[in-house]
């Protein structure tokens, strides 16, 4: 009999453990995944949460089940995984993370040949009602397990340093906060490799060694609460910028000399023009969210701007579709064209470290620009019992006033000085909002009260 799999969700798998997320299910995944895809061999990864490795072992056995080669690869990152699948060939790659989740989840993120996502009708909801049907045939041809963690760690470790140019650093202290995820350990051997090319570079770390019990909280730094600890840091160490990762860390998030956090908007346009720095005329691709200082920041820069729709799966593949060098999300996911269209949370503060050597500039120098053009509200979450009722008010609220209303991904509108973007968690009854301005970051705080007020009702 078949049993609906709630873990599946847009474009990953995540649940709660015991609840409807297990090893057993797990295990029926792996099959899945691998007579969907005909896979012959697959990369697996996992993060540094208690349960991994025993989800991580059901996964592999589900795998070898079905006659795959499994390549393991250890402790890591997703983007380890990721540029495992591309580096070695393989049929696909799975890593068992929750990302920043709360600790009593888990789940994985896929992919297939070459890294790309699976497609979400004939691949990744194929795979959903297979595991649902649990009806596997006994196997006929035994897989086996290779260890390749040392081989491939190297490999990444050797492709990430080559999106910089060590010999052009300047003398600067970073302060990496790894969250007691699973970035530390990965860390530790790029920071060994960059020492053998330059020592202008020296680091200050706090929660650098991976602690399955999260001591310091999930490490999730785009909480406010969590911005603190990162400031201190920074200011306590004298850093010139600091730098904090998620749990797999294909995520990371700055802080500027003074410990101010950068929102990822400002980051998205700071790599765009360090790309187009490299490559005049590339594209770029960004989310729908934020844009003003984005496409403001391209064209100065003489690129081209293209808008996709939010999620890793719509930007990695609207990336390849026009050949784009980078691609950025304000949630801090940066897309790499020569990282195999993939997300990286360690090449964007390598990116950084090169442009404020070569300009000799502070960090809050490259970014204040764009702060005081194009001021932001960042994202906030309104948990709402009938989201779509509450954006129709807020619609037919400025129904008279706009210029433009998009619905790309959720609900844009745009007016002469502001714009507002309203989406709807795929997941969740929450509203998440994102405005702003031409220079005006009054009006921006103006019109979050009005927003909330109808939002709120």
């Amino acid at each position: 009999m078949s049993q609906e799999l709630t873990c599946f969700k847009t474009y990953d798998i995540r649940g709660e453990l015991g609840v409807n997320f297990d090893n057993d299910i797990c295990y029926r995944i792996a099959r899945a995944f691998a007579l969907v895809i005909d896979a012959k061999k697959v990369i697996v990864g996992r993060d540094a949460r208690a349960t991994s490795p025993e989800l991580a072992t059901s996964l592999i056995r589900g795998l070898m089940d079905e006659g795959v080669t499994v390549f393991d690869i250890g402790l890591s990152g997703t983007e380890e995984m990721y540029w495992a699948t591309t580096e070695f060939g393989t049929c696909g790659g799975i890593q068992v993370t929750a990302s920043h989740n709360p600790i009593n989840y888990n789940g994985l993120k896929i992919v297939k040949k070459g890294s790309r996502p699976l497609d979400a009708v004939t691949e990744f909801n194929k795979i959903k009602k297979v595991s649902e049907m649990n009806s596997f045939g006994s196997t006929k041809r035994k897989g086996r397990k290779l260890d390749i963690a040392q081989e491939a760690k190297k490999a990444y470790v050797y492709k990430i340093i080559s999106f910089a140019n060590p010999a052009l650093f300047r003398p600067l202290k970073i302060a990496i906060n790894s969250g007691n995820g699973a970035a530390g350990p990965t860390f530790d051997l790029l920071e060994t490799e960059l020492s053998s090319m330059t020592d202008c570079l020296s680091f200050e770390k706090i929660d650098h060694f991976p602690d399955s019990t999260f001591p310091n909280g999930i490490p999730n730094p785009l909480l406010v609460k969590n911005h603190e600890r990162n400031r201190d840091i920074v200011l306590k160490t004298g850093a010139d910028f600091g730098v904090a990762f998620d749990g797999d860390f294909d995520r990371c998030f700055f802080f500027d000399e003074k410990g101010s956090f950068i929102a990822g908007q400002y980051i998205v346009g700071l790599l765009a023009s360090i790309f187009l720095l490299k490559e005049p005329g590339a594209k770029i691709v960004h989310d729908p969210r934020i844009i003003w200082n984005i496409q403001h920041v391209v064209q100065k820069y003489n690129g081209s701007s293209i808008i996709s729709k939010t999620g890793h799966a719509y930007v990695k593949q609207t990336m390849r579709d026009n050949n784009a060098v980078y691609g950025g999300e304000i949630s801090a996911h940066n897309y790499f064209r020569d990282f195999a269209y993939c997300d990286s949370g360690m090449i964007p503060w390598l990116l950084i470290a090169e442009i404020m050597s070569l300009s000799g500039e502070l960090l809050s120098t490259l970014i204040d620009a764009q702060r005081k053009e194009f001021p932001s509200s960042g994202e906030i979450n309104f948990e709402l019992n009938n989201p779509n009722a509450s954006i129709k008010r807020v619609v037919d609220f400025y129904k008279n006033e706009y210029l433009l209303k998009e619905e790309l991904d959720g609900m844009s509108l745009t007016f002469e000085d502001w714009r507002l973007n309203l989406r709807s968690s795929n997941t969740e009854p929450l509203v998440r909002l994102n405005i702003e301005s031409r220079g005006n970051s009054s009006l921006v705080s103006r019109k979050i009260l009005e927003i909330k007020a109808l939002l709120e009702n």
